[in-house]
Order: structure tokens, then C-alpha cells, then sequence
């Protein structure tokens, strides 16, 4: 129990609060890939961005994720179907997926 305990402690310090401005909605044709832009609140060059999905009715999905400086990480199943790239001198985070092989159900 105690150990359990020190670990969500320690946890905790590492959340941090920021803002994330991304659009409402992105409406593509089908066959398109869909590309989702953020701007963060935060240095991207201290920080490293993940990027999570929810499709209708399941729960939430870890896609991947990277810093300035670093190699993109993604989930195994998901490697070549999505990609995150990062400007950092504007905040920016951009997601692509290729809308054809990214299964949302």
C-alpha cells in the first residue's frame, strides 16, 4: 500500500498544466490524410508532446510521441499510419495520419 501510495505521489509532481489550442473540428474528403495542427503553451524543446485519440465509444489510445531533438516514438501497430512533427519556434504541433490505413472504429 505505501508503495503504491509514493508512486502516485510522485506521479503528481510530474503534471505540469498547459494550454493546448487545437481546432474543433478538421473535415477531410475520403482518401485524404488528415492533419491536425496544436499550438502548445509550453517550450517544445523542454517537454516532449503525445498525442492520444478517442474513437466513438472506446476508450482512450496512445499513439505516439516526440520532442525537439528526438525520433518520433509510436505505438507499434500504428508506426507507419500516423506522424508528429514539431515547430518549435512557433509552439506547434502537427499530427498527419493517413486516413485510409488509420482505422477509427
Amino acid at each position: 500500500m505505501f508503495s503504491a501510495a509514493l508512486l502516485l505521489l510522485l506521479a503528481a509532481g510530474c503534471v505540469k498544466c498547459e494550454q493546448l489550442t487545437q481546432p474543433a473540428s478538421v473535415t477531410v474528403q475520403p482518401g485524404q490524410s488528415l492533419s491536425i495542427t496544436c499550438q502548445v503553451s509550453y517550450s517544445l524543446s523542454s517537454y516532449y508532446t503525445h498525442w492520444i485519440r478517442q474513437p466513438a465509444g472506446k476508450g482512450l489510445e496512445w499513439i505516439g510521441y516526440n520532442g525537439v531533438g528526438y525520433t518520433p516514438y509510436y505505438k507499434a501497430s500504428l508506426k507507419n499510419k500516423f506522424s508528429i512533427s514539431l515547430d518549435s519556434s512557433s509552439n506547434t504541433v502537427f499530427g498527419v495520419k493517413d486516413w485510409i490505413s488509420l482505422s477509427l472504429k
